[in-house]
């Protein structure tokens, strides 16, 4: 074979071998958002909460209230993947990036999240948790304006690195860090502090793990209503991509400080206001707060 022959044949290999590549290699598509859930199971955490936190995230991301207002985004839809974490090391990707633009894909992720088994029961690292997200995020098949990573759990960092150093490193690459924490009405017999810190592991979160535009945490008062603050939480999430840099925004967090204790912390308390939301996701936000009244989180100090 000729050295022409040869080069053209290796030029039509190359052809063929790009013609079956997927479009997203050369284009990644676009979402609205990209959400890593990352769930709390560390030993703190025994059977049967496992089950009612597995079951509330199954329950939100199928809701009809989440999935309108995924559809009032500009693309229509998010990725999410979900991640369950421990002690140092402890990470695992339980389903992998999934785009969720309908009730039928949102349905789905959440059948395949129910069958899925336990992944740990070890110490608490939201740091590593954090870190784990972070390369989830890179890897990411498609693209999005908004990151965020959305952290629940019911106790302390209290494995590896130092927590607010993992989230700090976190927001400089643009990333939003929302949570909702689970309280304990019983301290640990063997270490109180972890589930019921000084001051109220709400506090503790806001401290030490939050950040970002628009970060919030939310609160279960316990399992048992976690199914119905990770709806009202999705929907905010879900929301805050909409916004717009500066006078862009589509949608403003208008805030109304009002005092309230909860341990030792103030409480900026705001509401989302359905005028700054477009079209259905206002609908959705309205059913969302009927639950539980304002749909109403706890915000950094501004």
């Amino acid at each position: 074979m000729t050295f022409a022959r040869t080069v053209r044949a290796v030029l039509l290999l190359a052809a063929a071998a790009a013609a079956a590549l997927p479009a997203a290699a050369s284009a990644a598509e676009k979402v609205d958002l990209l959400l890593v859930l990352a769930a709390d199971v560390s030993r703190s955490v025994d059977a049967a909460k496992f089950q009612l936190q597995r079951e509330g995230y199954a329950a939100a991301i199928s809701d009809p209230r989440v999935i309108e207002a995924v559809s009032s985004g500009r693309y229509g839809r998010i990725a999410l993947t979900f991640v369950e974490w421990s002690g140092v090391g402890a990470q695992r990707v339980v389903i992998d990036w999934t785009i969720i633009a309908n009730a039928e894909q949102a349905r789905g992720f959440a059948d395949r999240l129910l069958e899925a088994p336990r992944s740990f029961s070890d110490r608490t690292s939201i740091s590593g948790a954090i870190e784990f997200a972070m390369g989830q995020m890179a890897r990411a098949p498609v693209e999005a304006a908004r990151h965020t990573i959305d952290i629940s759990g019911d106790g302390t960092n209290n494995a590896g690195r130092d927590v607010a150093s993992a989230r700090d490193e976190a927001l400089a690459k643009g990333v939003t860090i929302n949570g909702i924490v689970i309280l304990s009405e019983t301290p640990l017999a063997w270490n109180p502090d972890h589930t019921n810190p000084p001051g109220g592991l709400e506090n503790y979160y806001r401290n030490n793990v939050i950040g970002g535009p628009g970060a919030f945490v939310m609160v279960a008062q316990n399992f048992n209503s976690f199914g119905q603050a990770i709806v009202k939480k999705m929907i905010a999430e879900v929301a805050q991509a909409y916004r717009r840099p500066l006078l862009h925004a589509s949608l403003r967090l208008r805030s109304k400080r009002r005092a309230s204790r909860r341990g030792n912390g103030r409480i900026a308390v705001f509401a989302l206001r359905n005028n700054d939301l477009p079209g259905p996701a206002a609908a959705a936000a309205t059913k969302g707060t009927q639950m539980g009244g304002m749909l109403q989180v706890s915000r950094q100090p501004v």
